[in-house]
């Protein structure tokens, strides 16, 4: 039999229709506020991994909103929200959220689908999650207790119980199975807390949660592209809390960064055009790990309060530091971003002096290299200073009237990074975003 070639091209295929907006630093940048700015030249938005350890912060209607897993673009009644298989969702926590929502009049049950392929944080997942924090005292990761660790090890462990699975007859029966292997472990834990309002609370969810729309994802999403519409993909946590690339073992656990988009989705690498990563014009960290720039003097106190850095889901001081281009140029290299986003410029307009990181002095050694496991290691930040610009840049709206000090400062990173600071956020207000 005589072989042709296969002659029919799907222009389709290879059409990129997938932007991406994700965190270069360790979470906390603005991402929530991005995503709400950028949602209008899109039809759909899509979280594509996480958990509700995320805290996504908007400002609607003059008022402050902290999304933990709805996509940002929800506010945006036309748009499609999209939850993918890559996130561990908390029914809890989901349906506080949709009813918070729900109170601006925004219908949930319209724009919000559900991967199927989505897994569970079931309330011993919280459980395991608190008493295994517990257990290791002073090592402790600064793990939020929202199950997160605990749901994708059940997912790599293939035990998991996923959104699909709630529209079968035999669903109690499987969450049965699998609390009692929880419990077992809860026992070698030593762990007797009560959770069985947890758990009412958790069914409770669990039948306002099959009310919504349960799509399988992939063939969905995929079917929007080829239709031509313009996927946003909203990453959550931050390149530098990823499971692979991240400060290990101080991360979180699933992948942070743009590959995570396709395992998260279910898309090709060849739809993604744009990745623009987001990072604050300093640097903030929640919970343990490695920090190089860290600052324990005045000037970190003052980008705390001037900042107003507390955890949005946890509600912890941040820790506050100079900007680390060192790890940055690291986040912008492993997540191929052509854009970046620096935002909360305006905490900076009363510093004197500004410093930024260009290198590391590492056990003695130079290097403008990410060590492995930097916790093992003395670093020294090896910073440049600059000229602080003394104006108050929340009111400026044209790039061109920014302060020739704020300018300087970008043009510095720009030239460091290799990639271009495309927008500054001079403010939290949705409009306060200046183009470059």
């Amino acid at each position: 039999m005589k072989l042709t070639k296969f002659a029919f091209y799907n222009y389709n295929l290879f059409t990129q229709m997938v932007d991406v907006i994700l965190g270069l630093q360790w979470g906390d940048e603005g991402k929530g506020k991005v995503v709400d700015y950028f949602a209008p030249a899109y039809d759909i938005v899509a979280r594509f991994q996480g958990g509700p350890n995320a805290g996504h912060t908007l400002y609607v209607d003059n008022k402050k909103v902290v999304l933990h897993q709805i996509p940002s673009g929800i506010f945006h009644q036309e748009k499609i929200n999209i939850i993918g298989g890559g996130v561990v969702l908390d029914p809890v926590t989901l349906k506080k959220e949709c009813d918070n929502v729900a109170s601006f009049g925004i219908d949930v049950k319209k724009n919000l689908y559900i991967s199927e392929r989505t897994n569970l944080i079931l309330p011993t997942h919280r459980a395991l999650d608190k008493a295994s924090e517990m257990q290791k005292g002073e090592g402790k990761i600064g793990s939020t207790l929202k199950g997160i660790g605990p749901a994708y090890m059940d997912k790599t462990g293939r035990n998991a119980l996923r959104v699909g699975e709630l529209l079968n007859r035999n669903f109690t029966s499987q969450y049965i199975k699998l609390r009692m292997k929880h419990q077992r472990l809860l026992d070698n834990f030593g762990f007797n807390e009560d959770i069985s309002q947890w758990e009412e609370e958790f069914f409770e969810a669990i039948e306002f949660l099959r009310e919504l729309n349960i799509i399988n994802g992939e063939y969905f999403i995929n079917n929007k592209i080829t239709e031509g519409k313009k996927v946003l993909a909203e990453g959550a946590q931050a390149a530098l809390l990823d499971i692979d690339f991240g400060t290990y073992p101080f991360v979180t656990s699933s992948n942070t960064i743009s590959a995570g988009v396709c395992t998260g989705l279910g898309i090709a690498p060849q739809k993604i055009k744009e990745v623009y990563g987001i990072t604050k014009s300093y640097c903030t960290r929640v919970g343990s790990g490695p920090f190089p720039t860290e600052l324990f003097d005045q000037n970190g106190e003052k980008l705390r309060e001037i900042g107003t850095e507390f955890g949005a889901t946890t509600g912890r001081p941040r820790r506050c530091g100079w900007i680390d281009l060192v790890a940055l140029r690291f986040a912008c290299m492993i997540n191929g971003a052509t854009q970046v986003i620096m935002t909360k410029a305006d905490v900076l307009d009363s510093f004197e002096e500004l410093k930024v990181c260009t290198a590391y002095n590492v056990d003695g050694r130079t290097t403008q290299q990410l060590p492995l496991q930097m916790e093992r290691h003395n670093i020294e930040p090896l910073y440049q200073s600059f000229k602080g610009w003394n104006t108050n840049s929340s009111v400026i709206t044209a790039g061109e009237n920014l302060p020739a000090d704020m300018k300087n400062y970008i043009n510095f990173i720009n030239e460091y990074l290799g990639c271009p600071v495309k927008y500054v956020s001079n403010g939290p207000g949705r409009e306060q975003i200046v183009s470059l």
